[in-house]
């Protein structure tokens, strides 16, 4: 993901950019469309963010990543 991506992700939420591009940099490489990975990053961003993302709404995000239907084309609308 681009700096300006990371730069809105931080705006949006407030979440340090270093902190948020550690996060992404501990995944690389790791397949999130399996569900055990991706409920551990769906967790990790939550804590990041200090949020605690409810199990339907963990569900849903879990389920999008599994499915292959989250790629950075949707997470940059996401973010816009």
């Amino acid at each position: 993901m681009s700096n300006d991506m990371f730069k809105n992700v931080e705006k949006k939420t407030g979440v340090d950019i270093k902190k948020a591009s550690q996060l992404a940099n501990s995944f690389k490489g790791k397949n999130i469309n399996d569900e055990k990975t991706a409920r551990e990053l769906v967790k990790q961003v939550g804590k990041l963010a200090g949020k605690k993302v409810p199990k339907t709404t963990e569900d849903m995000i879990v389920n999008m990543l599994v499915k292959n239907k989250v790629n950075e084309s949707t997470i940059k609308k996401m973010l816009k």
